[in-house]
């Protein structure tokens, strides 16, 4: 433990540093409050023993001019020295930042309790710090967990709901496109029934795993839309941009060659639904652009499926 004590006389100086070294804390000296704000600046002390009456500066200055320097959330305790006991210097002192009062000329006994406490309250302050952090961290962690979906680890259909919303206003006070991406995996219904829902769920965590790795970009989203069905949130992206994703996506998964029976290509594939609006100008809100990406989905369904429907406003393409 270190204690940076001010004091301008060198006899008070000495006493209190030979009390603290008996008590195991290293003493650090100042003699002016200049000084002694520096020295608190380059040690950090654990606790400052102030005088209040210092040339130049005086100590109330000094301890106004430490908690100024202290981050958000930093304590170090100040313990005045003075001979000054009218209850209008203590309230002074108080009022600039000290925490208690030790009158001259000190008491070696008086000193150690008056240290030992402000120990005791630093012990119990860096506690509450400890668990305040490890409670933020777990609260992450929940907060995390919650939004994920337990199968693929994709996010969810709240997240994917709450990241829709966050976006579309984004993109709306911007100015800029947004665009959403809708997969469903081709014929899962009979991929369930020839080769049972354990191998079901396996496909769905490897197809999550495969769209995962086309999405590069840390501001899009890809989330479990429900079932067999996937969405990605493209923040700033046109139809254009939107489509060769969702070509890629589509590759992704021919390259998997996850064997399906009971599809014609012999393979699992994907069919996708593209829609890009720029939000504003009436076009209403999330909901706008879902239906727009489902009628594009069902587009590539009815074309054959494997493929990418897209929609901007009112053109359809399967």
């Amino acid at each position: 433990m270190k204690a940076l004590v001010i004091e301008d006389s060198q006899t008070g100086l000495a006493v209190v540093s030979q009390h603290l070294e008996r008590m195991g804390i290293l003493p650090i000296a100042a003699t002016d409050g200049e000084s002694g704000v520096a020295a608190f600046r380059q040690h950090n002390p654990d606790i400052v023993l102030l005088d209040v009456v210092l040339p130049g500066m005086d100590g109330y200055e000094v301890a106004r001019r430490i908690r100024a320097i202290e981050q958000s959330g930093e304590w170090t305790p100040i313990i005045f020295l003075t001979a000054r006991t009218a209850d209008t210097d203590l309230v002074q002192g108080i009022t600039a930042g000290g925490d208690d009062y030790l009158f001259k000329p000190i008491s070696e006994v008086v000193l150690a309790a008056k240290v030992r406490a402000m120990q005791r309250i630093l012990q119990m302050r860096y506690s509450l710090v400890v668990l305040t952090r490890k409670l933020d961290a777990a609260n992450q962690e929940l907060t995390r967990l919650t939004s994920l979906d337990g199968l693929t680890g994709l996010s969810n259909r709240r997240h994917f709901d709450e990241t829709m919303l966050r976006e579309w206003r984004r993109a709306a006070r911007y100015k800029r496109p947004l665009s959403l991406v809708l997969v469903d995996v081709d014929h899962f219904k009979q991929y369930n029934d020839t080769y049972g829902h354990l191998a079901g769920d396996e496909c769905l965590k490897t197809v999550a795993s495969a769209l995962q790795a086309v999405s590069r970009r840390p501001s899009d989203l890809v989330a479990r839309y429900g079932g067999e069905e996937f969405a990605l949130v493209l923040p700033e992206t046109d139809l254009s941009g939107a489509r060769s994703v969702a070509e890629g996506l589509c590759d992704a998964i021919r390259a998997l060659q996850l064997p399906h029976a009971a599809a014609a290509s012999g393979h699992v594939t994907i069919s996708v639904g593209v829609a890009s609006l720029m939000p504003g100008n009436g076009v209403g809100g999330p909901q706008n652009l879902i239906a727009e990406a489902d009628l594009a989905l069902y587009a590539a369904k009815s074309g054959g499926r494997d493929r990418v429907g897209f929609r901007q406003a009112e053109t359809v393409v399967g």
